[in-house]
């Protein structure tokens, strides 16, 4: 298509709506994803679940198929329709998410969360490739910025209509409350939003399309896939972006699973106080962040693109003694506050490192750029942050567990450990005060532990960052002039 044809088929009004629906896909992306941890109390005591299930639940179960689902999914995004990959992915990881209220069993939700990653795959690839053909390199990072204010906004609603939910009519039907909607967002962007050509956003700075796929084979698959991989694994700075977001999500991911948890367990707070709570500190201010950094990230950008990495890393050295803080409170309403602070500097970092994934590989390679990268937040971080940090609170709960006169109440609990003495985090109804008491302890305090454990993996990420701010400059430069090359006369 010719330059003169395309240069004013879509308006700036019109690349905002589309972000804004992409965004509110990823926002019931999110919400599916996120639901779990928000109700995971509630179907720890009535599933009789250990936190161990509950981090495979939250985490490892929707990350197992997304690796195999991911490239697939983004090279069908290379060559067909992204506008309907998202379509029909969005109706069919709504719906599982509905059926998760129908399971009786911890091997049922297991499968039912599989399918859900599988499907989910087919978002944030086709996505981030289309915003990118919207909107030039200078203004790629503000673009992804806002779509990733989906997983706070996500986040948010599944914390406070969740909780409500779950409180007045049970994690069953929160789990329908959240899945449903999402087909009606799918007719929607079907409707509404146009395929742009590959490149738009090169055409409408002067270049003409010179790309294109080869012809379909395993070979040319996997030849492009060890393309993408080697634009962002094999520049150093550029692997430094990739390891500190995918190490921060590490530690946010099995943070945020059971920061909903912590507040129950050590503050005895209600489903929807905690709603609330989690919405504020992980939705609003988590969501401000992102937006803020992207902007921000842009804004100083245009004098030393150094700041695409020293915006998230400075962020990270702020929010980590915040987040400390916060898990060491013994009020709520403080914890909370400071939470909401420490999220705002820490997600600061999306944007940058996603418009930097964007902006190192070529206008053909972009839905697979983001399907790798996600395979690292999603395999790596999602899958194994919830598990983590779920399995280091059960090993804490193990240790802390000394029930203290329960055998001058008469019991005899011989060698009882936590898991045979307090089945799902709580003692028997039968139990006695001593026996209640010490399995309430024992987890408020081990689940403090084991988010304050995994809170170290935000200063890691943070190192990875500062890394990637010696070269990153030159790293875009150079990718810069090859993308101008690819699509020059």
């Amino acid at each position: 298509m010719r330059v003169q044809d395309i240069e004013h088929q879509y308006s700036a009004a019109y690349k905002r709506v589309v972000v804004l629906l992409l965004m509110t896909a990823y926002t019931f992306n999110a919400m599916d994803r996120s639901i779990i941890s928000i109700i995971s109390q509630s179907m720890k005591l009535d599933l009789k679940l250990t936190d161990t299930q509950l981090g495979l639940l939250s985490g490892t179960a929707f990350a197992v198929l997304y690796a195999f689902g991911g490239i697939p999914i983004a090279r069908l995004a290379e060559r067909i329709s992204r506008v309907n990959i998202i379509s029909v992915a969005l109706i069919v990881w709504s719906t599982l998410s509905a059926l998760c209220g129908a399971a009786v069993s911890f091997s049922q939700l297991l499968l039912i969360r599989v399918g859900v990653g599988v499907a989910e795959a087919g978002c944030s690839p086709p996505a981030h490739s289309l915003i990118s053909d919207y909107f030039e390199p200078s203004r790629r990072t503000s673009a992804l910025s806002i779509y990733s204010c989906g997983t706070s906004l996500g986040y948010l609603l599944a914390a406070v209509a969740g909780g409500y939910v779950a409180q007045h009519w049970g994690w069953r039907a929160a789990c329908a409350m959240v899945g449903l909607p999402g087909i009606a967002i799918a007719v929607l962007i079907k409707v509404f939003v146009r395929e742009p050509p590959r490149g738009y956003s090169e055409f409408a700075a002067g270049n003409r399309d010179r790309s294109s796929l080869p012809a379909f084979s395993l070979k040319s698959e996997l030849r492009e896939v060890c393309a993408v991989g080697k634009a962002l694994l094999a520049d150093w700075p550029v692997l430094h972006m990739v390891l500190g977001v995918t190490i921060g999500a590490f530690g946010a991911y099995g943070f945020y699973a059971f920061v909903p948890p912590y507040f129950s367990r050590a503050f005895g707070l209600d489903y929807t106080t905690i709603g609330i709570v989690a919405g504020l500190a992980g939705g609003v201010a988590v969501g401000m962040g992102i937006v803020a950094g992207g902007f921000v990230a842009d804004a100083l950008a245009k004098r030393e693109a150094r700041w695409y990495a020293l915006v998230p890393a400075i962020g990270g050295i702020i929010a980590v003694p915040l987040y400390l803080l916060a898990v060491l409170q013994a009020d709520w309403r403080a914890a909370t506050g400071l939470l909401a602070i420490a999220g705002f500097f820490q997600y600061a970092s999306l944007g940058p490192t996603f418009g930097v994934v964007q902006n190192v590989v070529d206008q053909r390679r972009r839905a697979t750029a983001t399907a790798v990268l996600y395979i690292c937040l999603n395999v790596f971080a999602l899958g194994g942050g919830p598990l983590f940090t779920g399995w280091v609170i059960d090993r804490f709960a193990g240790a802390n567990f000394h029930p203290q006169g329960v055998q001058l109440a008469g019991q005899n609990t011989g060698g009882a450990t936590f898991a045979i003495s307090c089945p799902g985090g709580a003692a028997m109804a039968t139990a006695s005060a001593g026996m209640k008491s010490a399995c309430n302890s024992a987890l408020a305090r081990a689940t403090r532990r084991g988010i304050l454990a995994t809170l170290l993996f935000f200063a890691w990420a943070s190192v990875h960052y500062l890394l990637a701010s010696v070269g990153i400059a030159k790293a875009l430069k150079a990718a810069a002039f090859r993308n101008v090359v690819a699509v020059s006369p």
